[in-house]
């Protein structure tokens, strides 16, 4: 079964896309043409918004699904008369929300756009430039200001989830490869162990991992599945013997993989 999907919104289009994606993932056997539709913020956007969809609905003859998070309500009316399933994301809460606290919601464009900037805003940036600057064990003169420190073998997902947990929740995090010169001994890294109750360990599984290194390195003993398991194997079992807290990144995506470790590590979110 194939179905078309719209995602509508004023902004950016980030929490219709979240919301309705969630929702689309409980329908694994369903093929979904996902497409995004940001800034739809006036009467004229909206009716070529419709009109599009109408178009599509005439074209293939099924009915698409539009989740929508438009403030307007006379922007909302219009795309509410495309010819699809539309599931409001803002109005299916605002109005139960309205009766709940006794007043009108401010029924703004951009609203959230405008709380989270200046102080939240310079948060998130200070976050992910410190995640940058502190990225693979570039450097580490600067771990006494992370929250958390990830380390695991290269190629794990480390970086794009510190990217994340900047991105996201503010927070600062560092990431440390365990090469197989760190194995050797068996001890952590020097530049790691002042910071121990800051470590949170990544492994993954080696076929997983054998396909990322492939991309970035074929036929190469860093990408040879003996060189994954040895690796990963050796990692497990230092983070083991240290009891450094770890999961395993290779079903989770990286929303799933930070939140994980936010619950894991007890670590605030900033952003919130």
């Amino acid at each position: 079964m194939h179905r078309t999907v719209f995602f509508i919104s004023d902004g950016t289009g980030i929490t219709a896309e979240s919301f309705g994606q969630s929702l689309l993932a409980q329908f694994d056997h369903i093929t979904f043409d996902r497409r995004t539709l940001p800034y739809i913020d006036t009467p004229e956007k909206a009716q070529e918004v419709a009109h599009h969809i109408d178009t599509h609905c005439t074209e293939t003859g099924i009915v698409p699904l539009v989740f929508s998070t438009i403030v307007d309500e006379t922007i909302g009316k219009i795309i509410a008369r495309a010819k699809a399933k539309h599931y409001d994301i803002f109005a299916t809460f605002t109005k139960s929300l309205e009766q709940e606290l006794h007043i009108h919601s401010a029924h703004s464009i951009g609203r959230k756009r405008q709380i989270d900037s200046n102080a939240l805003y310079s948060e998130r940036i200070g976050a992910v430039h410190y995640a940058l600057n502190n990225d693979d064990g570039a450097r580490t003169n600067h771990y006494d200001k992370a929250d958390i420190i990830l380390i695991g073998v290269s190629r794990c997902g480390k970086t794009p989830t510190c990217l994340y947990l900047a991105m996201q929740f503010g927070i600062r995090a560092a990431n440390y490869p365990i090469t197989e010169e760190d194995l050797e001994d068996f001890h952590l890294p020097e530049p790691l162990r002042a910071h121990r109750d800051k470590l949170f360990g990544l492994t993954i599984e080696a076929e997983r991992l054998v396909a990322i290194r492939t991309e970035r390195r074929a036929n190469s003993r860093y990408s040879s599945l003996r060189q994954c398991n040895m690796e990963i194997a050796e990692v497990e079992r230092l983070l083991t013997k240290e009891r450094i807290p770890h999961i395993d990144t290779t079903h989770f995506s990286i929303e799933e993989i930070s939140t994980r470790i936010i619950a894991s590590a007890g670590i605030e979110r900033r952003l919130k």
